[in-house]
């Protein structure tokens, strides 16, 4: 039996996702071409690698040890192509990455930018996730690199420091709350049940913010949910409602916006970012190098 690494890369995008659809999008597959692919697989093991649901796939026992046998292939290859870049002109390398919200849109995009510039030959898949999903991911090599948020469980990865990242509240100056600005600040429970600006759904921070309302016994009302933090930060300008965002995203709108930043002031909204990887002296040469730029 004969696979080629399509179908090694198809096999860990069905089962990341849940979805042959959604796998086959991010192989960049027909569906029908994904589907008869998989159907090739299991007729050539003779066992049913994923199993139908009405909510999508899931692997089966076997289709867990071919994933995990097809991520060491991949991440063999990449450590490959990252030893071979630094004798061969033109050979190329990718680092998948994951990110939580505050990390990914306030501080990775200068880093990034930056690196990416000097290093034309390096790409990066970046996406953002919940910081308790990154470890997971990391440890069954669907990622390489992670920035998380402290409190999520980082057992059996190595990790750096990265940055600080500490939540506000924005509200508009004419909100009572814009009196507490100058003050210790306010806490998540006395202010659960207004009405929200928040990010768009998959949100990692929303789903961050959404498991601590839950823990209060509380559901987020959200008058409208949008994709960044500077147009959240115009709907509170405008009286729509109150948002909670990270410190840095809150301090630029609050510049040229009439927005006042509270502190929020519950132990969960301090947190500390820090860079995850299964172990430094196993990603190859090129992501040795983006961990340095990380750590800055």
């Amino acid at each position: 039996m004969r696979f080629d690494l399509n179908d090694l890369q198809l096999l860990i995008y069905i089962a990341d996702s849940g979805s042959i659809t959604a796998g086959a999008q991010r192989a960049n597959l027909s569906l029908a071409a994904a589907s008869a692919r998989v159907h090739g697989m299991e007729l050539a093991l003779g066992v049913p690698l994923f199993e139908r649901g009405r909510r999508g796939v899931q692997p089966s026992a076997a289709g867990h040890a071919a994933v995990h046998h097809a991520q060491r292939v991949l991440q063999q290859i990449e450590r490959m192509h990252g030893e071979l870049s630094e004798h061969a002109q033109g050979m190329r390398g990718q680092i998948r990455m994951l990110s939580n919200t505050a990390a990914l849109t306030e501080f990775l995009p200068d880093i990034l930018s930056d690196f990416l510039t000097r290093n034309p030959t390096i790409d990066i898949d970046v996406e953002e996730r919940p910081s308790q999903d990154i470890p997971r991911a990391l440890m069954e090599n669907r990622a390489d690199i992670g920035v998380m948020a402290s409190t999520a469980d980082m057992k059996g990865l190595q990790t750096f420091p990265f940055r600080t990242d500490r939540l506000v509240v924005v509200a508009p100056k004419s909100h009572p709350l814009a009196a507490r600005a100058a003050g210790p600040g306010v806490a998540f429970a006395e202010i659960v049940s207004q009405d929200f600006v928040g990010l768009a759904d998959g949100s990692a921070l929303q789903e961050h913010l959404a498991r601590h309302a839950e823990q209060l016994g509380k559901r987020l009302k959200y008058r409208v949910r949008l994709r960044s933090f500077d147009v959240i930060c115009q709907m509170v300008e405008r009286e729509v409602g109150i948002g909670i965002l990270p410190e840095r995203a809150a301090e630029r709108c609050a510049r040229t916006l009439a927005i006042q930043v509270v502190p929020l002031t519950d132990e969960w909204a301090s947190r500390e970012l820090r860079i995850c990887l299964r172990s430094f002296d196993d990603l190859p040469a090129y992501g040795k190098r983006l961990i340095e730029a990380l750590r800055g």
